[in-house]
């Protein structure tokens, strides 16, 4: 299986919602962000979490390319600021 780090790597979103998840993440609490997102329970360890999120980040996306009424770019952002910021946290821990 390809590393959670590298696919997040290479995912292609628009420079406006890199921008905005970006200064989200300034304010990011994950026990907070997660729970809004994945729902109540247990939070799962950050890379868990961060594949969880990216296979919801994906349908998302889809809707936005198809056009759809049902997406939400406030969604689309909450979705990349936690990604991104599951992502920063994931990293630090693998330093350590």
């Amino acid at each position: 299986m390809q590393d959670v780090l590298a696919r997040m790597s290479e995912l292609r979103r628009p420079r406006l919602l890199i921008r905005a998840a970006r200064v989200g993440m300034e304010d990011y609490v994950r026990d907070q962000h997660l729970k809004r997102i994945i729902g109540r329970g247990k939070l799962p360890r950050h890379g868990a979490a961060l594949l969880k999120l990216m296979d919801m980040e994906t349908e998302l996306d889809r809707h936005r390319r198809q056009g759809l009424a049902s997406y939400s770019i406030v969604s689309h952002v909450d979705l990349l600021i936690a990604m991104m910021s599951e992502a920063h946290l994931l990293r630090a821990t693998r330093r350590n």
